[in-house]
């Protein structure tokens, strides 16, 4: 049943916090699965090359992605005191957001949804 005193289990379980700098962009109006094909371009590259990816990606996501990867970098570099030439993208990944629903007017009265997809984008680095 219980495993001791409330403040005793929120104790433990801050104990083991993730310490690898990393950067998240909530609410990104682009959908999962468009975030996921630049994100699995940079997956395990050094942060040099997924920089030089993703400033010649055409897509959208990309210059979002650009700029959190750049937020994660400088996380690393003060809160972390992490060397930027040995880092590289250890996880990456995108979470499904909430979705704007909205109406379209069709022929005949009809009304078709449209849905606006958000996600959320994780970016997590480690050193080499």
């Amino acid at each position: 049943m219980a495993k001791g005193h409330r403040s005793q289990i929120k104790r433990e379980r801050n104990a083991n916090k993730d310490t690898r700098p990393s950067a998240k962009l909530s609410y990104a109006r682009v959908s999962v699965q468009k975030a996921c094909y630049v994100l699995d371009a940079i997956r395990g590259k050094d942060v040099q090359s997924a920089l030089g990816i993703l400033a010649y990606n055409p897509r959208y996501a990309s210059s979002l992605i650009e700029k959190l990867l750049k937020s994660a970098i400088a996380n690393a570099e003060n809160n972390n005191g992490m060397d930027v030439s040995k880092l590289y993208i250890e996880e990456c990944y995108a979470n499904k957001g909430p979705t704007m629903k909205r109406i379209k007017p069709r022929a005949q009265g009809r009304a078709y949804r449209i849905e606006k997809r958000m996600s959320h984008i994780t970016i997590v680095l480690n050193e080499r």
